[in-house]
């Protein structure tokens, strides 16, 4: 018997490829660029230790811009709101990541807070394998519980605050105008996070609209802690090698 695709089905399929080609695309971008996932472009670096005083423009945009290519952030709170079905839900958990980013971006830098980057960004890697381990079910299953999803944003936030805190300490940054540069910086992170995950809820919002979410469930959050696995064993290579 020839099946006829009717027009809703044919849509709802179009939906469903193109919304999980970009996941595995921003996997495989993951995959392709995580040595440099916090890293500051060559231009953009030398822009960074050439300022003296107040930026707040340029460093506004230099954390959008990072945010908005910063695969493993993505990575992660992808995972974070892939079953958040409401706005708010979306809200309350994104803004418990950028608090926990905040603090340690603001008190690693200007506080001169000295962290190991290779750790600290295996520790950022086992940060989507957790969620994407999470979402599947994993803990319930191994374990009989799980861990408060919120503290476990929030903790998590620091960390990824960190990763990115140990790049911007790499520069000679001038002490004129530090706390408005850093705080400008912050504040451009935020808004490329809310940029960025509104593009990823959308999507996830027309892909739901489908069959085929629930049915690629598995296969995306698998493939996000393929990432997440990538991303930890290049780190404790680069931490063993340098040792």
């Amino acid at each position: 018997m020839l099946l006829v695709e009717t027009p809703e089905r044919l849509v709802n399929s179009l939906r469903s490829s193109l919304l999980l080609r970009y996941v595995i695309g921003l996997a495989a971008a993951f995959a392709t660029n995580f040595a440099f996932a916090h890293s500051i472009e060559g231009g953009d670096a030398s822009f960074v230790a050439s300022i003296e005083g107040p930026a707040i423009g340029p460093f506004i945009y230099l954390g959008a811009k990072h945010m908005v290519t910063g695969y493993d952030h993505l990575l992660f709170l992808v995972g974070v709101i892939f079953f958040l079905y409401r706005p708010v839900d979306v809200i309350k958990y994104v803004t418990l990541f950028a608090v926990g980013h905040s603090i340690t971006l603001l008190v690693g830098v200007l506080g001169g807070l000295q962290v190991n980057a290779y750790l600290i960004d295996a520790i950022i890697g086992l940060s989507i394998v957790y969620k994407a381990f999470e979402n599947l079910g994993g803990f319930e299953r191994l374990l009989g519980f799980t861990i408060d999803a919120r503290l476990a944003v929030f903790v998590f936030g620091l960390f990824h605050g960190l990763g990115l805190a140990t790049k911007l300490q790499e520069f000679a940054l001038s002490e004129n105008g530090l706390v408005t540069n850093i705080i400008s910086f912050n504040v451009g992170v935020e808004i490329g996070q809310v940029l960025a995950l509104s593009a990823v809820f959308i999507a996830l919002t027309l892909w739901r609209t489908t069959q085929s979410y629930l049915r690629y469930a598995f296969a995306t959050n698998t493939a996000l802690m393929a990432g997440g696995f990538l991303l930890t064993c290049y780190q404790l290579s680069g931490y063993f090698l340098a040792a």
